[in-house]
């Protein structure tokens, strides 16, 4: 999946002064919180019509590149009504970036200050793997989606593992956790990514979702996934500090497969669940030429469904497990609807292609807006409001 934002980012090299003195160290300490999302802002507006019509894998590219260079000042303070606390952890917003965009973990910290609460990196292989041929990604523009087939291209555990332990922890950071394309023992693969990226993370996701690894959604079986998650969870528990662990679902779960996930998370403890990953479903409203492509569906039209999943998610658990609302997000109504429906966190990626980064803090003021029209204090007193 790839954004316009993504190559307009290329252009934040532009907010450093022509000697090489970083713009944050002369700037006030207003400009400079406002520093890295304006340029983002500005490189998304001047260049997004054109970059639109470049291949998304290489405004992807362009993206992250100039997210690497960019000034890191501290993102602006969020409205108190949106913090939220999960797993021993402060969020400053419950607003998050999801798996996908920083596949290789080399731009954390530029995407918290965009504003977002958390990132979650990734997903990461164990030995790094080139995914599969392209193209491989393709916007569908009428329908506000994309369809990927990336396939968990990744640099592997060592090269991510060696990046996320040169950063300064600030802010809140995950990792989705995947396995190699040609493995043969993947809960050795997912205790792997534990060991290397657990110390350096505030969460790990175990990835079993993705329809772009053959067989890997097999792995959502009742027996498989707790199979997973005993072993992960074993490794987890030996890593200093301790991430937190969740797993992520496909929003294509059936009911049957759906309750055997929720019970494995009861039964193993876990953290929290994902939902969800992009789906393999073509709805008929699909109207884009590209929506017949192989892959994995992501954007607006899985808003009401995946939502609809989390639903059923969070009335299995009995709340009791914290849930990551991901799918469609795109607005601070539809960030809002995913915490009703029981989603103490909400992720978004896909709406950043077709809105670019001024969506962070639109969908932000949004959310607090309709907080407190409905008279709740926090984020935490709206979870799960429409069970009752």
């Amino acid at each position: 999946m790839v954004s316009s934002l993504r190559g307009g980012a290329g252009c934040l090299r532009r907010g450093r002064i022509p000697d090489g003195a970083p713009a944050r160290a002369l700037a006030p300490p207003r400009a400079r919180a406002l520093n890295l999302l304006g340029f983002a802002g500005i490189a998304y507006r001047a260049l997004g019509p054109a970059l639109a019509h470049l291949d998304p894998e290489a405004a992807h590219r362009l993206a992250i590149a100039g997210l690497r260079r960019a000034p890191l000042p501290p993102a602006a303070p969020d409205d108190p009504i949106l913090a939220t606390t999960l797993w021993g952890r402060d969020f400053p917003n419950a607003l998050g970036l999801a798996a996908g965009f920083d596949k290789h973990g080399e731009a954390p910290d530029a995407c918290l200050a965009l504003g977002f609460g958390h990132v979650e990196i990734g997903g990461v292989t164990p030995r790094p793997q080139p995914g599969n041929p392209r193209p491989r990604v393709f916007r569908l523009a009428e329908d506000r989606a994309v369809i990927n087939r990336y396939g968990l291209n990744s640099d592997g555990l060592t090269v991510v593992a060696a990046r996320l332990a040169r950063r300064t922890r600030r802010g809140l950071v995950g990792a989705n956790l995947g396995k190699n394309k040609d493995s043969l023992d993947e809960v050795a693969d997912y205790v792997a990514g534990m060991r290397a990226l657990g110390p350096h993370v505030d969460f790990a996701v175990i990835n079993v979702s993705s329809p772009n690894t053959p067989g890997l959604r097999d792995l959502q079986g009742r027996v498989a996934m707790a199979g997973i998650v005993r072993a992960v969870a074993a490794a987890r528990d030996a890593t200093e500090p301790r991430p937190a662990l969740l797993v992520k679902l496909a929003p294509d779960l059936d009911d049957a497969a759906l309750a055997d996930a929720a019970e494995v998370a009861l039964e193993c403890r876990l953290d929290g669940l994902v939902m969800g990953n992009t789906t393999v479903a073509r709805p008929a409203s699909l109207r884009s030429s590209a929506r017949s492509e192989t892959g994995g569906l992501s954007g607006a039209p899985l808003l009401a469904f995946s939502t609809g999943k989390l639903r059923d998610l969070y009335r299995l658990t009995g709340g009791r497990v914290p849930l990551v609302g991901c799918g469609g997000v795109a607005s601070g109504a539809d960030a809002y609807a995913k915490i009703r429906a029981g989603a103490s966190l909400v992720q978004l990626y896909t709406a950043l292609v077709y809105e670019g980064p001024g969506l962070v803090p639109r969908i932000k003021r949004e959310l607090a807006a309709l907080l407190r029209r409905d008279g709740f204090r926090s984020v935490a007193e709206a979870v799960g409001a429409d069970h009752g």
